[in-house]
């Protein structure tokens, strides 16, 4: 399959030289702030697709450096000046490069239009196997999308830039020079003051926190989690049931979280929850856990980052506090802060493109936690948020410390040789 390639045009965010037509509204600096919320917005919704279709990613900027760029997004792009000439001759040099550089496909974006997500990315690289011109229509009249199968030289030529003719302009040459192209979505740039109401209503569906809960048999301990999950205002909570025989399900009932009954298993359990989530953000909580007070601000305010693929909070167990507590708590934070390894009862959250993008968690046994944070450690990083998580400390009361301990050192030298996670189950 041809290699498929995306252009990411966008400015590094200084103030008084970033969204100009919108200072009159929001000062320099909040225009400015703005450039940078939309250029990590789009990037990671970019950086989603790339883990989905193998799309090679290139952010083409102005003002700033490389160093500046890198330092801000993160050195996964690849990052080229846009170079000198009008928006025309920026966009042609772009996409000849990619073409020089044997990409099959490839379709360039800006950063103005928030609300172009990885569906219309897919469907845009998927119109060009049937099109060789794709545009993305923007409601100004011009376009926040151009996607092209080979190079069309003309199709920057003579266009009246930075006007509502455009996409007109656009077409007609298009057509004259016999390429018939494909129409994505009609969807609104935020360019003036007036477009600034619906980034507002969609900034605050890309903070919606899905809470996810697998559940089998606690009813001891979810009324607790709930509550305090509940504090917080998550967007919603999703009980993943494995069928439970106890009072968990009343449980959840009586705190007005949705229920789903699926086969037994975390990880099939997790995935069935994150099918039925609405969210963008998804948080996977252990039912014996208790999150943090701000958890749902702070899981928005991470994810914020392209250079960040997933994240969870510091460990700490709540008592009655074991032997050896403090011991395995300086552990875990040594693994997940510079291993970048946190567990499942840290609470992962991620976003959840990213997270469709990745195939969800294995189904395994067990250990479907550690193997979907490595995964994910493979496309960025992994933050550990300084806020603390409490976990119940019911396995090492139950087994001891140094028996659990040894326990799972075992099963994660077992894991890391390559056994199968259900050899590693019975030696729980």
């Amino acid at each position: 399959m041809p290699s498929e390639h995306l252009i990411l045009f966008t400015r590094y965010p200084i103030a008084g030289r970033a969204k100009t037509r919108l200072i009159p509204a929001l000062g320099a600096a909040g225009a400015a702030a703005l450039q940078r919320q939309f250029t990590e917005l789009t990037l990671c919704r970019a950086i989603a697709l790339g883990v989905a279709r193998g799309v090679s990613i290139e952010v083409r900027y102005e003002g700033g450096s490389e160093s500046l760029m890198r330092a801000w997004l993160g050195p996964r792009p690849r990052y080229t000046s846009q170079g000198a000439g009008d928006l025309g001759q920026r966009l042609a040099r772009a996409a000849q490069d990619a073409f020089d550089d044997n990409a099959g496909s490839v379709v360039i974006i800006g950063a103005d239009c928030p609300r172009l997500d990885e569906r219309l990315l897919h469907e845009a690289f998927d119109a060009l196997r049937a099109h060789p011109i794709v545009f993305g229509p923007a409601k100004d009249g011009g376009y926040y999308l151009l996607g092209l199968c080979r190079p069309v030289p003309v199709l920057f030529q003579d266009i009246p830039w930075s006007t509502s003719s455009v996409l007109t302009a656009s077409i007609r040459i298009a057509r004259s020079s016999g390429h018939e192209p494909a129409l994505l979505t009609t969807l609104p740039d935020v360019d003036e003051p007036s477009d600034l109401d619906d980034w507002y209503t969609l900034q605050s569906q890309l903070q919606r926190v899905s809470v996810i809960i697998p559940t089998l048999n606690e009813a001891a301990h979810l009324a607790e989690t709930l509550r305090h999950v509940a504090a917080a205002k998550p967007h919603e909570v999703i009980i993943a049931d494995g069928g439970s025989t106890d009072e968990t399900i009343h449980i959840a009932t009586e705190a007005e979280a949705g229920i789903i009954q699926c086969i037994r298993g975390r990880g099939t359990q997790m995935n069935a929850g994150a099918r039925h989530a609405t969210g963008e953000l998804l948080f996977f909580l252990h039912a014996d856990t208790l999150p943090p007070p701000t958890y749902s601000s702070a899981i928005a305010d991470t994810l914020r980052s392209p250079k960040t693929i997933a994240g969870a909070f510091r460990f700490a167990l709540r008592g009655p506090r074991p032997q050896g507590a403090g011991i395995i708590e300086r552990l875990t934070r040594w693994r997940s802060e510079h291993r970048q390894l946190p567990y499942g009862d840290q609470g992962i959250f991620i976003r959840r493109a990213m997270f469709e993008a990745m195939g969800c968690f294995p189904e395994w046994p067990m250990l479907e936690d550690l193997e979907f944070i490595r995964r994910a450690g493979r496309h960025g990083r992994i933050v550990t948020h300084p806020s603390a998580i409490q976990t119940s400390p019911r396995r090492w009361q139950r087994g001891g410390f140094v028996t659990t301990f040894l326990r799972h050192q075992m099963i994660l030298l077992g894991y890391y040789s390559g056994l199968p996670p259900e050899r590693l189950a019975r030696w729980r």
